[in-house]
């Protein structure tokens, strides 16, 4: 979870703009693309078994043909990927739609579609293929999903015309069962990046019913009760997923994260330390403990991390948000204001957290009038987010003021 000093953004980044499945933008353009499959059982398969299996058949061929639109299409082509990374990060972004199914007891039929705006779906592609922690989880979801496919193969031609054993019975459910959980997951990362949180807990809920053991799931569900403003829920997910996996960066980092909203700055620093020791390349680790020194008050060393994740993600625009009020609370106005502008040229399409950014900026140079004017174009963008308004330290220079108290009344 990547935690923002005037907001609580998680890693599943607020930078990624995604259609799932519907548009409200009626510039945008929405390609649809449809693909069916039919699936013949074998004497060890069933309805539900039979069901997976065309599942990520019919996924496949949709994810492999909007991978190869996206890369003669759009400004996926200049990003130097090859087709399969385009598919797997596309398995991230948008999912199936599946409009008819039909089970007659020896095949299953399947048609499904995808239809996104191949542009928007393209700066996914970009944003994610730029987190090397993300990329990594779609590409083991990918990954184990092609393992359960040639798992369930093998051992229909090890049982083929032989009575099945009781042994290959079970592991032909176990490679159906991870099969259908790589789907689950897929799922639930696509309505992360949609912002659909409760969806996402659901799906991944159902990974962790089929598979226990899966570290990423409980990391993932963190992040969307994080969202949902469940933090000791996400904790008990992050703490679990480092159970499982003690080398887990992203947990640790999303830990930390959650920690410094909740105020528990240390804890916080121990975590970013533990995730940067694991993988020093990291860029959000760096950011998250900057968030956590600024808490403290230790500007300096903020604005060194801020320095580090921006070295290592030119992109970050949450870093230089950040390290320009941090330049703010030292009493640099110039480094300050360029660091704002810098972050809303990156992100032009948060409108509110820029202002509320300026705003901050303004407050602890103790201009009240320039905070309360850019702090009201915050809440007429959208930023809405009081219970973080009331407690970010940012605002303690006006928070006594007659202008803050009316801008929070009934908060």
């Amino acid at each position: 979870m990547e935690m923002r000093k005037y907001n609580y953004l998680l890693t599943i980044s607020l930078a990624v703009f995604l259609l799932f499945f519907s548009i409200t933008d009626a510039s945008a353009k929405i390609v649809t693309f449809e693909k069916e499959y039919t699936y013949q059982a074998s004497e060890i398969d069933s309805k539900v078994s039979s069901r997976a299996i065309a599942l990520e058949q019919v996924k496949r061929l949709l994810l492999e043909e909007i991978g190869v639109y996206l890369i003669s299409e759009t400004e996926v082509k200049d990003f130097k990927l090859t087709k399969d990374q385009v598919t797997v990060l596309t398995a991230g972004i948008v999912s199936a739609e599946i409009l008819q199914e039909k089970w007659d007891g020896a095949t299953y039929y399947m048609k499904a579609k995808i239809s996104a705006d191949p542009d928007e779906v393209a700066k996914s592609v970009k944003t994610l293929g730029a987190d090397k922690q993300k990329t990594k989880e779609l590409e083991d979801s990918r990954k184990k999903a092609k393992d359960a496919l040639e798992e369930i193969e093998r051992l229909k031609k090890e049982i083929a015309g032989l009575k099945q054993s009781t042994k290959q019975q079970k592991e032909y459910a176990t490679a159906v069962k991870e099969l259908s959980a790589t789907d689950w997951f897929d799922k639930g990362y696509a309505f992360s990046e949609s912002g659909n949180h409760k969806e996402a807990i659901n799906a991944y809920n159902k990974v962790i019913g089929l598979e226990p053991q899966d570290a990423d799931a409980y990391n993932n569900r963190g992040t969307a009760y994080g969202y949902l403003g469940n933090y000791q829920q996400a904790i008990n997910d992050y703490n679990k997923a480092i159970q499982l996996n003690p080398e887990y960066v992203k947990a640790y980092s999303n830990r930390g994260a959650v920690y410094a909203y909740l105020g528990n700055y240390q804890q916080a620093i121990n975590d970013d330390n533990k995730a940067i020791q694991l993988d020093p390349q990291y860029a959000k680790a760096y950011y998250n403990r900057g968030v956590a020194y600024s808490g403290l008050g230790n500007y300096q060393q903020a604005i060194n991390d801020y320095n580090k994740a921006i070295e290592l993600n030119p992109q970050h625009a949450l870093a230089y948000y950040n390290r320009g009020v941090a330049y703010a609370r030292a009493g640099d106005s110039e480094h300050a204001m360029n660091d704002l502008n810098k972050g809303y040229e990156l992100e032009p399409n948060d409108q509110s957290g820029h202002y509320y950014s300026v705003a901050c900026m303004y407050s602890v140079q103790n201009k009240p009038d320039k905070a309360f004017a850019y702090k009201q174009r915050s809440n007429e963008k959208g930023y809405k987010n009081w219970s973080w308004i009331k407690k970010d330290n940012d605002f303690d220079n006006i928070r006594n003021s007659s202008c803050y108290k009316e801008i929070m009344a009934g908060k």
